[in-house]
């Protein structure tokens, strides 16, 4: 089945545009209640329960009534959160044994996107054949249950404080980080009230940017994706190092005190490593768009290496279907399931911290024998429904590149999931013939559109 309103991660989109309408939210909170009430094997009186948790965008008030009231009249009771970061939501679902977890936010995305994505019962994002599930009840009437059997409401207060205490609890107990200065960036986002506390009550000294949401300003200038924000933070306050994290929370972004940034790949090498040193690690699950360099660089380790789709709930998959414990993306979303059951930027950074302090290392230090293949990514505008995978003309042009690059190289074709384009990836290890090949695959690709 054809996915009409779920994407990779969950259902995403403009306020006020469809889906995320009130009206729609509602109905999508109904639905899911519905899905869930079929599933669990209730006693009489018992109802199912939702965690509800959501980022600092002033359209979170909105869409968290509409949930509520879709939850409530399909008989679910609902536990509101507040403001607080995607992987609290799934470790507070685990914690307090409940049917499912919601989250509202867009992530990365400007303000005026919001977005909803679900947990399951067990703290990791629901397969496809669920969400399918749910867009089957939404096609259905909306109904309520008689006043006798709706879902109660109620706000849990020490949400932000238990997550607090998990996310030190995943750092070793022998070390901390006194001595420390970090400069942290939270994106004015849903880790605002939350990370600052975790790596000061652990022993750093903390500045921290980022900490005032004001509804409109979440990712606006700050956070993961504005890499000069971190830099500028760490330089200005002379940190040793800084820590970038995204609107909701998942993902991360480090700086050095020179001002090198170290992106997913690299955060991901300095976790696998501390990993292989100590003989825990037993592979590890990149995604199509990790550097060729990084590949190596695990394999030279010895250690199993296989790529994803793009999408941490691909990433995941491939680690639960091969039982490895450690995977990410180079955006800077890296799942250490011994730690956690979905991708977290607080818990993340405390690994490369934890490695960083066992070892005695820089950040620097920890990747000086991690080198990156050049990339030149080429995004070419596309039509809707042509067909690039049969192309002659786009085949012949890849095919010719892969000849020159050999094994020393790749070449990646992937349409973009929210744009008419097709991105052009080639990595190698000569700059200027990576450029070239790309730009050469690019232009057969705009030959093939005008055939």
């Amino acid at each position: 089945m054809a996915r009409k309103y779920f994407g990779t991660d969950g259902v995403r989109g403009l306020v006020g545009k469809s889906p995320i309408t009130p009206d729609f939210v509602m109905r999508l909170g109904y639905a899911a209640g519905k899905t869930l009430v079929a599933r669990e094997h209730l006693k009489p009186g018992e109802h199912p329960a939702v965690l509800i948790g959501k980022d600092t965008r002033i359209s979170g008030y909105m869409l968290e009534a509409a949930l509520e009231a879709g939850f409530a009249a399909a008989g679910v009771d609902v536990i509101l959160a507040g403001p607080i970061p995607t992987p609290a939501v799934a470790y507070l679902t685990r914690a307090l044994r409940l049917q499912a977890g919601v989250v509202i936010s867009a992530s990365h995305n400007p303000y005026y996107d919001n977005g909803i994505k679900f947990f399951s019962s067990g703290g990791v994002k629901l397969a496809d054949g669920l969400e399918e599930e749910i867009e089957r009840h939404l096609d259905e009437p909306m109904g309520c249950e008689e006043s006798a059997e709706l879902g109660r409401a109620r706000r849990i207060e020490d949400a932000a404080g238990r997550y607090i205490e998990f996310c030190k609890s995943t750092f070793p107990n022998e070390l901390n980080l006194r001595g420390m200065k970090i400069a942290l960036d939270c994106a004015n986002g849903a880790a605002y009230h939350i990370a600052p506390k975790v790596f000061h009550e652990l022993g750093a000294e903390v500045i921290s940017v980022g900490i005032a949401p004001n509804g409109r300003n979440i990712n606006d200038g700050v956070g993961a994706t504005v890499p000069s924000s971190l830099r500028q933070a760490v330089q200005g306050c002379g940190a040793d190092l800084g820590i970038a994290l995204d609107g909701d929370g998942d993902r991360l972004l480090m700086c050095d005190a020179e001002g090198e940034l170290y992106d997913g790949d690299k955060l991901l090498y300095v976790i696998a490593k501390a990993q292989h040193m100590e003989g825990r690690l037993n592979g590890l699950v990149g995604t199509l768009m990790s550097n060729l360099g990084f590949e190596h660089a695990i394999r030279r380790m010895d250690v199993p290496f296989c790529r994803a789709k793009v999408g941490d709930r691909y990433v995941l998959e491939q680690m639960q279907e091969k039982g490895y414990r450690l995977g990410g993306e180079n955006s800077g979303h890296i799942i250490c399931l011994d730690r956690h059951t979905t991708g977290d930027g607080i818990v993340s950074a405390l690994q490369v911290l934890a490695a960083l302090r066992q070892h005695d290392q820089t950040l620097a230090q920890a990747c000086a024998d991690l080198v990156f293949y050049p990339q030149k990514l080429v995004n070419v505008r596309m039509r809707a429904g042509f067909d690039w995978a049969h192309s002659k003309t786009i085949a012949d042009s890849v095919a010719a590149a892969e000849r020159v690059l050999g094994d020393s190289g790749r070449v990646l074709l992937r349409p973009s999931g929210t744009e008419p384009l097709l991105r052009v990836l080639v990595e190698g290890v000569e700059a200027a013939q990576v450029e070239a090949l790309a730009n050469g695959i690019a232009q057969a690709v705009a030959l093939a559109l005008g055939e």
